[in-house]
Order: structure tokens, then sequence, then C-alpha cells
């Protein structure tokens, strides 16, 4: 674990368990990190990137919470029976690399012991895209992100956790599914 925390805080991509698949991830704040990411993934940059963490502390830097109501913020910190992440709005000062064409950026509250362990040492929340090639299912093992990425491409080891399928995304204001789960 310690080589792949040296590896995200040297601006380099590593894949790691999430509740249901392998994501691929790196500094959310490198912007040649997450150049790196979009390259080997073949995701244009206008799509956006989800942000996952294990505590809000981490997310916070990127949201703008203004408007936020006592039900805003009990959404986005609920847990739920499946992985759910929030399409907020992004603070003014939260890079275009991230949030794509829109003014938005999506976070989740990601409890994976992988996710906590590789947060709580780097200091910061990870990006999460599915660890997969263009045109390829979601990887859900370890062996599989080195079957498609290459054997030495930096991979935690670890199961995904029990859910399904990838994480439901719902506008955290409006509560509407972007994505069903």
């Amino acid at each position: 674990m310690n080589r792949l925390v040296n590896l995200l805080k040297s601006e380099q991509v590593i894949a790691y368990p999430t509740e249901a698949v392998f994501g691929l991830g790196c500094d959310p704040l490198s912007q040649s990190a997450v150049e790196k990411l979009l390259v080997l993934k073949q995701r244009p940059v206008e799509k956006g990137l989800i942000l996952v963490a294990p505590e809000l502390d981490f997310l916070l830097p990127f949201i703008e919470t203004k408007d936020f109501t006592p039900q805003h913020w009990a959404r986005l910190q609920a847990q739920y029976a499946r992985p759910t992440t929030w399409v907020v709005p992004a603070h003014a000062e939260v890079p275009a690399f991230l949030t794509g064409k829109f003014d938005s950026i999506a976070v989740r509250l990601c409890r994976h012991p992988a996710v906590v362990q590789l947060c709580q040492a780097t200091g910061f929340a990870l990006t999460s895209t599915s660890a997969n090639l263009t045109g390829l299912p979601p990887c859900k093992t370890a062996e599989e992100v080195r079957s498609q990425f290459g054997e030495y491409f930096p991979v935690v080891d670890m199961p995904v956790g029990g859910a399904k399928n990838p994480s439901e995304i719902r506008d955290l204001l409006t509560n509407q599914i972007v994505r069903q789960g």
C-alpha cells in the first residue's frame, strides 16, 4: 500500500477497488495526473469525473455549499443500500479538468477499506472512473485490471465490495436520477 500511496503523491494513476468495480484514481488537484488518467481511459475531459472519499471533509473543498438546505446535507451524508454518487454545485475554483463542461461535480462517500486507506494516507480525495478500456466491461478483480492495463499496472489487490452495480448518480439539489445504479 505504501508504494501505491507514493505513486498517488507522485501524480500517477492507480487502480483500486470500490463498492462494485475497480476504479482508476489519482490526485484530483494534479492536472498532469488527471490528464494521464483521461488518456489511459480514453475519456473526453468534457465528461468530468467523480471524486470519492470516505469522509465529507475530503470532498468539501470541491463543493459550493452556500445554497444547501438541511435536507441537502442529510442526503449527501446518508448511507444508502447501494453506492450513490451526488452531482453537486462545484466550488468556483474547481478546475475544468475535473468538472468538464459542467458547473457541477460528482462526489461519493465511499467507505471501501481501500478508499479509506488511500485517502487517509494521501490526505486527498481520489478521482474515480471505472477501470476499463473503451468497449470492455469494468474490471471486478485486480487480475482483470492487469489483463486490460498490463501486468505491471499499479493496483490495490483487494476485493471489490458487495454492490452488484456501479453507483447510482443523482442530482443533490433535485434528487433526480442521472444514472441508474
